[in-house]
Order: C-alpha cells, then structure tokens, then sequence
C-alpha cells in the first residue's frame, strides 16, 4: 500500500513501500566572462539534506520489511552540470561598438581631417553599389577625441551651435546670391549649353507636349474670332475648349521639367510623380474649365437662344483646327505605340495603366478635340439649315460632356498611380521564383512591390535566409586547417567568448553580402525595380 510519504521542496510524492525512492538532484554551475563560476548553494543543501533524509527512510524501510523481502541496492544519485555564460546587461542606450562614417565625425563632433588620422580605421562592407568597401571608426573613439579637442561637452555643444547658425547665415546668403546670379542671367542673357531639362522637351513626351501646346494655343486665338464674330455657342465651347488644353499641356510640361530633379534629402526617392500630379491638376481643370464652361453656355443658350451669324468663317477655322488636332494626335499614338512595344505592352494597356501620364493626357485631349470638332461643326450645320438655334447649344452640352468623361478617366488613372498600385502578378511572380530558386533562401513572406510611377519598382520581402549555407559560404572562403588550429588551441572560457565572437560577426557580415547580391541580381535582371528591401525573418 501507499505508506511512506517524502516532502521535497513544495511538491509531495507518495510512494509504495516496496519500492525505494530515488531523488534526481540538478546542479546548475553559472560561468561568467573571466572564467569564474557560481554554485547555487541553496539547491544543493536542499538536496543534501533530501538525501539524508532518503537515507532515514531508507533504514526504516528495511528494518520494517528484514523478514519479508531483502533490500533492494542502492540506486546513484545523478548530477546534471549545466555551464551558462552570464548575461551582460547593456542598458537602454549602448553606443560603444557603432561605427560612424569620416564625414559624420567631422559635422557631428567638430573634427578636423587631421585628428581622424590618429584614430583606429576600420574597412566595412559598403552599402552603396559603387564601392566594395569604406573606412568607418569607433564612436567611442570619436567622442573620446573630439573630448580630448574641445576639453568639455558644454564646449562642445557650444561649437554645435555656433556652426549651426553659420550654416542658416550661409543658406541665406547662398539664396541671395542665387537670386542675383538669376537676375544677371535675364540682364545678360544665358550663354551657357542647353540643360538636360531642356533637351526633354526635343524627345519623347516632351516632344509631344510642346507641339500640343503650340497647336492649340493657335487654335485657341482663332477659335476665339470665330466666336466673336458669329456668336455661336458651340465655337465659343470650342474655345473654352483649346485653351484649356493649352493651360493643362503647360501644366504638363511644368510636371515634365520637375521630375528631372535629382533626389535630394527630402525626396530620397526622386521627384517622378510629379508627371502624375501635373496629370492629375490638368484632368481636373478639363473638367472645372473645359466641361464647366461648356455646359453653362449650352443651358443659357437653351433658356435664352439668340440668331446665330453667318457661320462660313466658323466652318472654316473648325475644318483647320481638325486637321492641326488630328496632325498632334498621330504624334501622340506613335509615341504611345514606340513606347508600349518597348515595355511589351499593348497599346490599350499601356494606356489603361498611365505608364507615361503626359502623353496619355495629349493623347486624350487630342481625341476628344476632333471628336467635340466633328459634334460642333454637325450641330452648327443642323442650324444653318433649320434656323434653329438650340442644336447649337445642344453641341455645346456634347462637347462638355465628351470633357467631362474624358476628364474623369485622367484623375481616376493618375489617382491609381499616385496611390501605389501593386505590379503586374506576372512581374511579380517572376520576382519571387528568382528569389526562392536561390540556395540561401529557405522561403519569403509578404511581398509587396509597388509601381511609384514611369515604370519604377519598389520591392520588398521577408526572407527566411537559410543559415547553414550562410555558413558554408563563409567557411568556403576560410582556411580550414587554420580554424582547426584555433578550435584546438580553446581551452578556457575566455578562449571560447572570444572565438565565438569574432566568427559570429564574420558570419553576419557573410548575410549581409548575400542580401547585396540578392539585390543586384534582381536590379540587373529586372531593369524597372529601382529598390529592394529584403528583410531578415
């Protein structure tokens, strides 16, 4: 039966009394950094005094049962060591092993170059493409220097600020001068070569935009005569018409010129969804000036109709501005069709998808030009032949209504875009089979690659990175019969910390250079993914 209980720290355990029991003891030996270690003295005299007490109910137990059954031996008592490195607290802010490049010691701590050269040099992996590697010091290094220059830190966060108002002074001054050099250039005339920017508007959507703002800027002045003359609504919509698609093409043209800008501080990412935004404000302004218009001056035409004049001047100017809009739309669909073959496209996808806002908005304008042409010159001839003059304000409802539609498909596609829409699932699936089939990859998880515009890729994703082929790709570089050497030659603890940390940080800086490559190769065999972001899962 159940008679023998034995007590062992909170837990008791009941055993039969045919059977002896046996006490497991754990002691556990804390290792730190300089090689001494600490025995948790409070469980082993717990478990000594355990076992003395095993050993009274031990004897008691075989005295009880000497003519029954003989005593069962002894059992050994087992001890598990278990050796732990001692944990380092850092605290919240630890900064003793940061790198910081040349350049930030020199702002940030008000060095010269010639106190860089006494300090420790350090080669780094570089992150930029251009160079393998680059030279970096110490922080602490660099603080215990610029301490050593300046005597004190309030010396030091003196200097901070007299350079930081030297720097607003210079800014003000650059600004002024700036304005200067401007004004002399307008006085004296501007003798230097054509800029880059300017050599866009000779090409490519450029091109097409500056012919488009020519066209109708003349279509616009004649429109304007016709109108003033015969007082025909649907030549004043057409009017309204023209000069608004000159306004929004020099809209365009402002967008053009701005996303040529290099990125700056504030715009690491460049300024190309500026064509975008000048598409955006000019379908906006088709649709407030162009089909705005247009429709007020059909209704009072309705309520109030007036005789229209003799419309053979109408007709006339009606028939050269078709041919002039006609002329710049064929200039925007073979720039359109050039474009499309080039990216793989068909003509309507790469319209539907705005893969170059500028031409498409003069592509659309264009067409809806010699559409709004042909319904004007139908409606002026149903009232010249009628006398009627409401189908002349009825074109000019057609006309604003043919703004207003076309108006509404530039904001939505250029909203679509600004708002960072995913790629093609094709492109994208394409992209993670080139990651999976590497060997260091294990797996990837949430993917997402966005089109910031004029066919520019963003591409991010967790990457389960497997790490003994990180380790074998570092191993393979290493001689091995020397790092059998160095693992021999470990015997103390101290051996080991230091073995294990300098092999450990090789081998992150191993990661690092596959996540490089990883990088370059999706950028080389994806020309339109400008950056990647792979995170380690």
């Amino acid at each position: 039966g159940w008679q023998v209980s034995m007590k062992s720290g909170s837990l008791s355990y009941i055993l039969p009394c045919n059977r002896l029991p046996v006490q497991l003891m754990s002691q556990v030996r804390v290792y730190t950094s300089n090689g001494q270690k600490k025995d948790l003295g409070s469980e082993d005299t717990n478990g000594s005094a355990r076992g003395e007490t095993l050993n009274k109910v031990e004897t008691g137990q075989d005295t009880t049962n000497a003519g029954q059954k003989q005593s069962s031996p002894k059992q050994p008592i087992q001890v598990k060591v278990k050796a732990v490195l001692k944990k380092r607290e850092y605290g919240p802010k630890y900064t003793q092993n940061n790198f910081i490049t040349g350049v930030r010691a020199i702002n940030e701590f008000c060095l010269k170059s010639s106190d860089l050269d006494q300090l420790r040099k350090i080669k780094r992996r570089s992150p930029h493409d251009d160079t393998e590697t680059f030279t970096v010091y110490l922080r602490s290094d660099v603080e215990a220097k610029s301490l050593e220059v300046w005597g004190s830190p309030e010396a030091l966060a003196r200097e901070r600020k007299r350079r930081k108002e030297a720097e607003i002074k210079y800014r003000e001054n650059l600004f002024r001068n700036q304005r200067l050099l401007w004004e002399y250039k307008e006085f004296f005339g501007n003798t230097k070569p054509r800029s880059s920017t300017a050599a866009m508007f000779f090409k490519g959507p450029g091109k097409v935009v500056m012919v488009a703002i020519c066209i109708n800027g003349l279509n616009f002045f004649f429109k304007l005569l016709a109108w003033v003359y015969t007082g025909s609504a649907s030549m004043f919509s057409e009017a309204i018409h023209s000069l608004a698609d000159t306004c929004n093409q020099a809209l365009l043209a402002l967008g053009i010129s701005q996303s040529a800008r290099t990125p700056d501080p504030s715009h690491p990412y460049g300024f190309t969804n500026m064509r975008y935004i000048a598409s955006l404000i000019s379908g906006v302004g088709i649709f407030m000036m162009g089909a705005g218009l247009s429709w007020y001056h059909g209704i009072i035409g309705l309520l109030h109709p007036h005789p229209v004049e003799s419309l053979l001047w109408a007709y006339c100017i009606l028939a050269g501005s078709l041919v002039s809009e006609g002329a710049t739309l064929l200039v925007a669909i073979n720039e359109i069709r050039r474009s499309a073959r080039a990216k793989g496209l068909s003509f309507y996808q790469y319209v539907v998808q705005s893969r170059d806002p500028s031409t498409n908005v003069v592509l659309l304008e264009d067409a809806a030009a010699v559409l709004s042409v042909a319904v004007a010159a139908t409606c002026m001839g149903l009232t010249s032949l009628t006398g009627n003059p409401y189908y002349d304000s009825v074109g000019s409802l057609g006309v604003g209504t043919l703004l207003g539609t076309v108006s509404a498909f530039l904001i939505y596609t250029n909203t679509e875009a600004l708002l960072g829409r995913s790629i093609e699932p094709e492109q994208l699936q394409r992209l993670t089979e080139l990651l999976e089939s590497d060997p260091v990859v294990r797996a990837i998880h949430d993917v997402k690659a966005t089109d910031m515009g004029m066919s520019k890729v963003r591409f991010k994703a967790e990457v389960d990175f497997d790490g003994r082929v990180v380790t074998r790709s570092y191993l393979e570089k290493q001689d091995i019969e020397q790092l059998l050497q160095e693992i021999q030659q470990v015997k103390t603890l101290e051996e080991l910390e230091a073995f294990m940390l300098k092999h450990g940080e090789n081998i992150v800086d191993t990661l690092g250079a596959e996540v490089d490559r990883l990088e370059k190769d999706l950028k080389q065999r994806n020309p339109d993914v400008r950056h990647v972001d792979l995170e380690i899962l």
